[in-house]
């Protein structure tokens, strides 16, 4: 079995530290870009461990070939995964997942960084605070007409993203058929 996984994870928040210390004139501190290393080689060893593959909607994500190919195939349905990700919580549809009362849910650079890994390409900061891009202005005909093709096609697409915490019904349909369940989250699961 694949696990989808993206060659730039991790790279954005390293590089853009280099960056900062060059321009300050500064050379980077090893522990800081080992830190990142780290992160990369975390995931790594998480992908081939048993125990972090079972009750983890990462990993189902990640691995599970349909749903990989709609996230490929359009950036709004990989935005509304993302979207769906944020400010939930997700309980396998399995009797003792539910009997244990175990649940998954991430944070929201952490959901960038799964729809990152299952298009395989980028970093969590392509899908970060996506939800807020939807406020492109209503065009006019006229205005709308004046676009490039790539324009146009990625203004319809834009239009499609939803807000963080929403989940839209195909999103939520394609969950369940993954064998997941969105619930609504209490208190206890931000302490």
């Amino acid at each position: 079995m694949t696990i989808s996984s993206s060659p730039d994870r991790y790279t954005f928040q390293k590089e853009n530290y280099i960056k900062r210390k060059e321009e300050q004139g500064l050379e980077p501190l090893e522990e800081y870009i080992e830190m990142f290393k780290t992160w990369k080689q975390q995931d790594e060893a998480n992908m081939v461990n048993p125990e972090w593959r079972e009750n983890n909607m990462e990993y189902d994500l990640r691995s599970t070939d349909w749903i990989l190919e709609k996230v490929r195939k359009s950036n709004s349905y990989a935005q509304n995964i993302y979207a769906a990700m944020c400010n939930n919580v997700f309980q396998k549809n399995e009797f003792m997942p539910r009997l244990a009362g175990k649940t998954w849910s991430c944070s929201w650079r952490h959901a960038g960084g799964v729809i990152s890994d299952m298009k395989e390409e980028g970093d969590y900061i392509d899908w970060y605070c996506s939800g807020i891009r939807n406020d492109s202005p209503v065009l006019l005909d006229d205005q709308f007409a004046e676009l490039t093709e790539e324009q146009k096609n990625h203004y319809i697409e834009s239009k499609s993203y939803v807000g963080e915490g929403h989940v839209t019904d195909e999103i939520r349909a394609d969950l369940k058929k993954l064998g997941w369940d969105v619930t609504p989250p209490s208190d206890d699961d931000y302490l």
